[in-house]
Parts: structure tokens; sequence; C-alpha cells
């Protein structure tokens, strides 16, 4: 088994982005004002596409068995992220210590968005990182950019479509709630696009230094195998 360079930096990348985006960011909704459009957001589709970014770049690099197992550890590291969330908002506050309120709004996830979470990026990073190679065997290995925003919509379409009624159906309204849905995918996939020259230098670099290039012609495709072998 080969042994490479930057494959765990890459990895370590992926789950700070991954935690990061997802315990600080839903916490605040933005807007985004351009001419008479009022787009509705989480605050955390300003990064969670980075994670995506380090997805294509791991799928392409790194082939499809080490980015899911990169997915594997990040679902294990924002699982674990809540727990001590959910752990730390229930201990009770020191006497003098004004904080708990704040502390709760921000930090005190309720069961069902964390669950909705928990899926929602699984199952979309699993679909990306699917797409992305089936998409480079297709290809045959041409054309980076129709892969990394193909499996991006694909990908973010399935998470946004499985995140938001799960968490927030009977919470909010329905029209916030798509009105938010509609415009958290449409800025993840035009961020994604944007960042598409980040993510070309990325993987020249990294299969330069790495000297790989892989197909994943023989690899079994299921997200419950997490070996690589």
């Amino acid at each position: 088994m080969p042994q490479f360079k930057y494959y765990d930096l890459m990895m370590a990348a992926f789950v700070v982005v991954l935690i990061c985006s997802n315990i600080i960011g839903p916490a605040k909704l933005a807007t985004l004002n351009i001419g008479e459009f009022n787009f509705i957001y989480g605050a955390g589709v300003l990064f969670f596409p980075l994670s995506y970014v380090f997805g294509d770049v791991l799928t392409e690099v790194y082939g499809y068995a080490r980015a899911r197992k990169v997915i594997w550890v990040g679902f294990g590291g924002v699982f674990f992220a809540s727990i001590m969330s959910y752990v730390i908002v229930a201990l009770p506050p020191a006497p003098g210590w004004q904080g708990q309120e704040a502390y709760s709004l921000i930090f005190g996830q309720v069961p069902r968005i964390v669950l909705a979470s928990l899926i929602a990026f699984f199952i979309g990073e699993m679909i990306n990182a699917y797409v992305m190679a089936r998409m480079k065997l297709l290809t045959r290995g041409k054309h980076l950019w129709s892969r990394t925003i193909g499996s991006t919509i694909v990908g973010q379409g399935f998470d946004s479509l499985i995140f938001y009624p799960v968490a927030f159906f009977g919470i909010w309204d329905n029209d916030i709630l798509l009105t938010v849905m509609f415009s958290n995918f449409l800025i993840k996939v035009l961020w994604e696009a944007a960042l598409t020259p980040i993510t070309y230098k990325l993987v020249s670099v990294l299969k330069r230094v790495e000297n790989v290039e892989i197909f994943d012609e023989k690899t079994n495709f299921s997200p419950f195998k997490i070996s690589i072998d």
C-alpha cells in the first residue's frame, strides 16, 4: 500500500472545517441582499463548502476508498463534538457565572438538529465522493471542473434536501424553510464553482508531490466499508 505525504494533513483539514462549520455555523441566520432579492441563509454555509472542496481533492487524488475513510473520521468528529456540546451545556453553571443562557443558545443543539446534520452530512459527502469517482472513470480523468461541480450539485442537493426538512420542518414557517434550503444550496454550489481554481491547484500540486493517479475501477463503493483494502 503506498505511503502518502499529505493524506493525513488533508484529512485533518477536512475534519476541522467540518466540525467548525457544524458547531459554529448553524447558530446564526444571515441575509444577503442583491438588488430586490433577499436571501436568508445559515452563516455556516460560507465555510461548509470547503469540506466539499477537500472531499473533491481527496477523491480525485487519493481515490474513493481513502475519501470514504476521511468521511467516516469526519462523521465521528462531528458526533463527538455534538455529544461534548450537549454535556457541557447540561452541566450546572458555577455560582455567579452569567453566561449559561448565552452559552446554551449558541451550543445547546437539540437532538433533532444534530441528527439531521449527521444524516445529511454522511449521505451528502458519500454521494459527492461516489459521483466524483464515477465521473472520473467516465471522463477518463479529463474535465476536472465538470466532476467537482457536478458532484457538488448532487451531494449538496441531497445534503440540503435532508438537513432542513429533518431539522426544522414544523418549527420554521414553510416559506422560510424552502427559502433557506434553496438559498443555502445555491450559495454552496456557486461558492464551490468559484473555488474551482483553488481545487485545480491543490489537485495538481498533490498529484505531482504524491506521484499518483488513481482510478476507482475495482473499488468497492459501499459507504459502510471503512477499510481501504
